[in-house]
């Protein structure tokens, strides 16, 4: 059934306050009564529907639309048509709007109507509101007291809550009273969001996670362009502003202005964005339990659109995804171009996460095998290309170079003299201590620790079980250069001198030890207590975090720590950082409630290890050795 046959059937009511919002390339000059908003003039325009009959068949343009608050009465139809794979309907409404779950299908999937006063009920079954110290009566966190600290923490994540249509859609990235000038911190990130809403959900309050969901699901579609050309269906937004615009009648209306790269500095493309918002809505179903929001058609569609988007055909001879710099959390020139470890651990992650929410049918056996081969492939390639210890540093030192064949043992021709003198004195004797390398391509190896993307290899199960333990050792061992005054470093070590000059085009943000730099970022607390809680490791998180409270609030809850062990607040650091307080709630509640850490980690999963998608055939060729990374597992 496609979408106009869908859409011809059903209804949905969009409330008083709210009418649509279109973004369609038209001269602002006819819309935009105030001139501060003349900068962005393919954003703003309106398309109101004055028809009084509700007509359930009829279809208003144009179709990528996202509500917006007034005065003025409306009720309409959306469609949205997108592509062959995107024959499914998206909603447009206000999320305090009760019809907001009418979408379903009738000879399709039959998705259950999210019942939001259910939802809403969940809040009273607590008795702590803004950390009031009262004890907590909810779901797993009987017994639990609030202290200073924490108290505060709660206060300033609720003042950062953004709302549109009277509804919670998203925290601002950042909210410092004496901050004069916020340049987009003042956005709500979907990278930053993640630790908010994670805080939100282990709290009982679901409302704004999906609030969010369905709003930047929204934003996914519409019409994006950079110097004249337009990048994939797919492509999530970096991060999103309501914007207050006038109309008459001292009347006013509420608009989402998305941000896909185009304003951003270097002009990168977030292509963490969407991987993130794929994590984030499977963790919306196994915390609150309600898998009616990732069944929604219009859900479904927006999944495959960004597994389809990553899982284009390209050039790239390997299964990690392709990227430029800046591309994720690092977001300015840092020399993780090419096949960066955070993108493939949040790429893994996501994946698996997708063939787990995509409902199986007949329209989507395609994809759901395409997402098991690529699992596959990426779960070998970073085992057996990105793992290094003394024994593996010392192969490669002695790697001969140019072999030209199938069975090289130097697959990607790297010189030995790339493995740098610090490298080898930094690395514990141990076989029991390793991490996975930052970025791999030929005759290159980024031998920098990155953090995020060695957590989310643990967490994701990239990695196998020993590594995962290996990489938690080298944690232990190196804790004084990888965590010191301030958990945890974002990678390791700086780049410094000649280098910094040449691989970071002397960034000024980006000197040695500081911001992306080797600075300290305690945002990354939340995932290290993940990922030590998967394995076994409560401990560690918790020192962390015992270190992290002593200063995070008599420092104001800054963006990032700079000097090699994190003794200084960041120079340029922003203060009342949300990610860095939601960040240390999501830490603080998942040591109180360990179990609940369970339905945000993923196992080893056996079933990827049993096949190969390698294309070697037997002729001269051999066969490649997936039953090596097999076996890792029982050791």
């Amino acid at each position: 059934m496609n979408a106009i046959t869908f859409l011809g059937n059903s209804t949905m009511m969009i409330p008083s306050q709210c009418i649509l919002r279109a973004f369609t390339r038209i001269s602002p000059s006819k819309y935009i009564r105030d001139p501060s908003f003349r900068s962005y003039p393919s954003r703003f325009s309106s398309c109101v529907n004055q028809n009084k009959n509700p007509d359930s068949n009829r279809i208003i343009k144009p179709t990528n639309a996202v509500p917006f608050c007034t005065d003025k009465q409306s009720s309409v139809t959306t469609a949205q048509v997108v592509s062959e794979a995107r024959s499914l309907s998206a909603s447009t409404t206000c999320a305090n709007d009760s019809t907001v779950d009418r979408i379903y299908t009738k000879n399709g999937l039959n998705v259950k109507p999210l019942d939001l006063k259910k939802l809403k009920g969940d809040e009273k079954d607590e008795e702590v509101i803004n950390g009031d110290g009262k004890r907590v009566v909810g779901d797993g966190y009987e017994g639990i007291k609030s202290n200073e600290t924490e108290e505060e923490a709660w206060r300033l994540l609720r003042d950062s809550v953004v709302t549109y249509c009277d509804s919670p859609v998203g925290t601002m990235a950042a909210k410092d009273p004496t901050d004069t000038m916020p340049s987009n911190y003042d956005q709500v990130f979907i990278r930053d969001f993640v630790p908010s809403a994670l805080a939100f959900l282990l709290k009982g309050e679901s409302e704004i996670v999906r609030n969010f969901l369905l709003h930047t699901l929204q934003l996914q579609s519409w019409e994006k362009t950079v110097d004249c050309y337009s990048p994939g269906q797919g492509l999530m937004p970096a991060s999103f502003k309501v914007r207050t615009l006038p109309l008459e009648e001292e009347k006013f209306e509420e608009v989402l202005d998305p941000d896909f790269g185009e304003a951003a500095i270097g002009r990168v493309a977030p292509v963490d964005s969407g991987l993130w918002w794929i994590i984030l809505l499977r963790a919306y179903g196994k915390i609150t339990g309600d898998y009616s929001l990732q069944e929604r058609i219009d859900v479904q569609t927006g999944i495959k659109m960004i597994a389809n988007l990553c899982l284009a055909d390209g050039f790239d001879m390997f299964p990690t995804l392709l990227v430029t710099d800046g591309s994720c959390m690092i977001d300015r020139r840092m020399g993780i171009h090419g096949h960066p470890l955070e993108i493939q651990a949040l790429f893994y992650s996501a994946l698996r996460s997708s063939r787990e929410m995509i409902t199986v049918n007949d329209s989507s056996k395609n994809i759901i095998k395409t997402i098991s081969n690529r699992l596959s492939a990426l779960s070998f390639h970073i085992r057996e290309n990105y793992w290094v210890d003394k024994k593996k540093i010392n192969e490669i030192y002695r790697y001969k170079t140019e072999e030209y064949s199938t069975d090289a043992t130097n697959k990607f021709n790297i010189y030995p003299e790339q493995v740098s003198p610090w490298l080898m004195d930094w690395v514990p004797e141990s076989s029991d201590c390793g991490f996975l390398i930052g970025n791999l391509q030929p005759a290159h190896m980024d031998f920098r620790f990155f953090t995020l993307g060695n957590l989310w290899s643990i967490i994701s199960s990239l990695g196998t079980p020993k590594q995962n333990q290996a990489i938690l050792n080298l944690i232990e061992e190196k804790w004084d250069d990888l965590v010191g005054h301030m958990p945890l470093k974002i990678c390791y070590p700086a780049l410094e001198s000649s280098e910094w000059h040449i691989i970071t085009g002397s960034d000024p943000k980006n000197t040695p030890w500081s911001y992306h730099n080797g600075g300290s970022w305690p945002t990354l607390l939340w995932q290290f207590t993940l990922a030590c809680i998967k394995m076994g490791r409560p401990e560690l998180a918790e020192k962390a975090v015992t270190l992290a409270e002593k200063r995070l609030q008599a420092d104001r809850w800054p963006e990032y720590y700079d000097t090699r062990n994190g003794k200084f607040i960041g120079k340029q650091s922003r203060l009342y950082q949300t990610w860095t307080i939601a960040g240390f709630l999501t830490s603080k509640q998942l040591l109180q409630n360990p179990k609940i850490a369970s339905s945000l980690f993923w196992e080893e999963d056996l079933e990827l290890l049993e096949t190969c998608v390698c294309v070697l055939t037997k002729a001269g060729r051999k066969k490649c050795s997936r039953a090596a990374a097999k076996s890792q597992i029982l050791i």
